[in-house]
């Protein structure tokens, strides 16, 4: 069964979860691999939810592919962070190991966060 955004509240400090919200092309988002990581499934699966459910994201206001420089930008500003003292869990480091490294991430907005619960 799917978690709500309740379940998640009571599991995951909510300092972790803002630390995963990044504003790209003016909209506050979540990347595929952090919500894989909150909901507990793989971010492959997570995908192909998404795709087989694509009639409920529509447009740019759910959610988006992340263009190569925008990637770009976001792995050289994670290269930075992970260099510190870091909060991501173990599971999250392989995860991002495993990354198709030809396919960018989606990322979701507000609405497609609520459309994935």
């Amino acid at each position: 069964m799917a978690k709500t955004k309740k379940d998640i509240a009571k599991y995951i400090p909510e300092d972790i979860i803002v630390n995963r919200i990044h504003v790209i092309r003016g909209h506050k988002v979540m990347l595929d691999f952090d919500l894989a990581i909150l909901y507990e499934v793989p971010t492959k699966r997570l995908n192909e939810q998404v795709k087989r459910n694509s009639k409920r994201f529509p447009d740019d206001d759910f959610m988006f592919r992340l263009t190569q420089k925008e990637w770009g930008l976001m792995r050289s500003q994670n290269a930075t962070a992970l260099q510190k003292p870091a909060m991501r869990s173990q599971t999250e480091t392989a995860s991002q190991k495993k990354r198709n490294i030809s396919q960018t991430p989606f990322a979701f907005t507000e609405q497609g966060v609520a459309m994935l619960s």
